[in-house]
C-alpha cells in the first residue's frame, strides 16, 4: 500500500486509526451568508425550533438568517421589528443566527429590510433570499 496519500492526511490532523478531526472557525467579515423564508412550515418545525405551535399554519412563515460577524444578528433583529410585523424566535450574538416568525408577506418585508440596509447601510456582502 502506498504510504505517501496516508502521510498527507497525517499533515491535516487524521490519526493513525484513519479519523479526521476538522476544526471549523469563522473569519471577521461583513456578510450574510444565509437569508432563507420557510412558508408554510409544518407545526413540527415549529416545535422543534421551540417557537410559539398556536399560530396559523396556513399563512406562517420563518425566517432564517446567518450572519457575520455575528453580533449583527442584533442590529438585523432590530431592523426586522422596525420594519415589518414579525415576532423573534431566536438571536444569537455568539453565532450570527437569527430567526423570526410571522405572516407570509411580513417575513419577506422583514428579510428584505434586513438585507438591505445590512447590504446599502453597512456594506455588506448579501446573499440571495430563498424560499421554499
Amino acid at each position: 500500500m502506498d504510504k505517501e496519500p496516508f502521510d498527507s492526511l497525517l499533515k491535516f490532523g487524521a490519526t493513525t486509526e484513519g479519523k479526521i478531526r476538522l476544526i471549523q472557525e469563522t473569519v471577521p467579515g461583513k456578510q450574510v451568508t444565509l437569508a432563507h423564508i420557510i412558508a408554510n412550515p409544518d407545526e413540527i418545525i415549529y416545535k422543534k425550533l421551540g417557537l410559539d405551535p398556536n399560530v396559523d399554519y396556513a399563512q406562517a412563515a420563518i425566517g432564517i438568517c446567518c450572519l457575520c460577524p455575528s453580533e449583527t444578528a442584533v442590529i438585523a433583529g432590530d431592523v426586522a421589528l422596525k420594519t415589518s410585523k414579525v415576532e423573534m424566535g431566536f438571536i444569537d450574538r455568539f453565532s450570527g443566527t437569527l430567526i423570526f416568525t410571522g405572516r407570509i408577506s411580513n417575513v419577506q418585508s422583514a428579510m428584505q429590510g434586513i438585507t438591505s440596509f445590512l447590504q446599502n447601510k453597512l456594506g455588506f456582502t448579501v446573499c440571495e433570499i430563498t424560499k421554499t
